[in-house]
């Protein structure tokens, strides 16, 4: 149930996660979807990956020398006791004061020391530096919203924040502080790549630090299971050189979503987006779109939809974002366990049903919200990193949908493919 797709798509490889010793040893070669991202806890990229491969390195080196010890010992002390070796009563005595004190003062040396080790790891990485880079995390079921404090969107334009849903686009060389917080249960936040795990909490906000010296495409889960859907809740990261960075928060600052022409599909979905169906059940309710009149809080911020690569929190990357998109819209709970997005098959109240066209209207306008390129961070990170794991971009319409029926794991659904 948690990677529920259509039958008709070919299956899609899974994430494989090779977990070694240690709680903060994850080296994992995991495949997501179309392109394969390294999941690497240790990345040495990241100074906080740094800071704990100084832990994991030390618990090693003292895990070894246990071994070792504890081996030759046990080695020593069979050859050296044998029994066809040893045919007179063995000498009695009381207790070895030394050998005691030695298992005892060892072990509690080597607790110390790597405590010693922790405190200061956490000294240096939990506070967050006054020139760090913020960034507000907003998780949800299922989904997370990014919004950049420091970038006020031009009053020329329309007013907030710069917000992107399920994609994060930071700086390399450079200490991004994530405040993170959740509108409904505990979530997790992780990009191994980039540094540690942190809960977001209802009402809390939590901030710490993430970073990277290398450019490139770093994948995000979400940690803590949060609902039906747990699995199918990831995001991803985009890390820019600094002037591709800026050049995308320039234009991501002045960007306002384009105006459909008269009697394009874009502009029926611009109508139902902004208005419903008969008055009811309006998208702009749940979704922001900047510079519109669509300022919903519920749901991911959809402004930059059409240069974004992923669907429904990276269960499609690429093309097959085009492939979904239509039955996505239609009836998301369907495809996507726990979604609280409504249907519009007709079997969600106050919500009408849409016909294909209309939602292929709704696919048109949605897909039309791009970025000029000189702000698409996947293009500019693409011409940084050539062969970074980046998805195919989306096409700029989906052709109409036929008006047949569809089958999800075995199950007819109404209307649509």
């Amino acid at each position: 149930m948690l990677n529920m797709v259509f039958r008709r798509h070919s299956a899609r490889p899974r994430a494989a996660v090779s977990l070694g010793l240690g709680t903060w040893l994850l080296m994992a070669a995991a495949q997501a979807q179309q392109v394969k991202q390294t999941l690497n806890a240790l990345d040495s990229s990241s100074g906080y990956n740094r800071e704990a491969g100084v832990l994991v390195a030390w618990g090693l080196a003292f895990a070894v020398i246990i071994f070792i010890g504890v081996s030759g010992a046990l080695f020593y002390t069979v050859q050296k006791f044998r029994e066809d070796k040893n045919t007179a009563e063995p000498a009695q005595f009381h207790g070895n004061n030394r050998l005691e004190i030695a298992l005892v003062g060892v072990p509690v040396l080597i607790v110390m020391v790597l405590a010693l080790l922790t405190v200061r790891a956490m000294a240096r990485l939990n506070p967050t530096q006054a020139n760090s880079y913020p960034v507000s995390a907003v998780a949800a079921q299922f989904y997370w919203n990014f919004e950049y404090p420091n970038a006020k969107v031009d009053a020329a334009v329309g007013n907030g924040l710069v917000t992107n849903g399920n994609e994060l686009i930071v700086p390399v060389s450079t200490k991004v502080a994530v405040t993170a917080t959740s509108r409904d249960v505990i979530h997790g936040f992780w990009a191994p790549n980039l540094g540690g795990q942190r809960d977001a909490i209802p009402s809390v906000k939590k901030t710490w630090q993430i970073d990277t010296d290398k450019p490139g495409v770093y994948q995000g889960n979400c940690t803590l299971l949060c609902g039906a859907s747990h699995a199918n809740m990831r995001f991803k990261i985009v890390a820019l050189p600094q002037a591709d960075y800026q050049q995308f928060v320039s234009v991501a600052q002045t960007y306002k979503a384009p105006t459909p022409a008269a009697g394009s599909p874009e502009q029926l979905g611009y109508n139902i987006f902004m208005n419903g169906k008969g008055g009811s059940g309006a998208c702009a309710g749940c979704h922001r779109v900047q510079g519109t009149g669509a300022a919903g809080q519920a749901g991911p911020d959809l402004s930059f939809f059409g240069s974004r690569r992923t669907l429904g929190a990276g269960m499609w990357e690429g093309a097959d974002v085009d492939a979904n998109l239509h039955e996505w819209l239609k009836h998301s709970p369907v495809i996507k366990p726990g979604s609280v997005m409504p249907r519009y098959d007709g079997l969600t109240p106050n919500y009408p049903a849409l016909s294909d066209t209309e939602i292929d209207g709704v696919a048109a306008y949605i897909k039309s919200l791009r970025l000029p390129e000189t702000g698409n961070y996947w293009t500019k990170i693409t011409a940084a990193v050539p062969g970074a794991p980046v998805p195919a971009p989306q096409a700029a319409r989906i052709p109409p949908t036929p008006q047949t029926s569809a089958s999800v794991n075995g199950a007819t659904l109404p209307g649509g493919n």
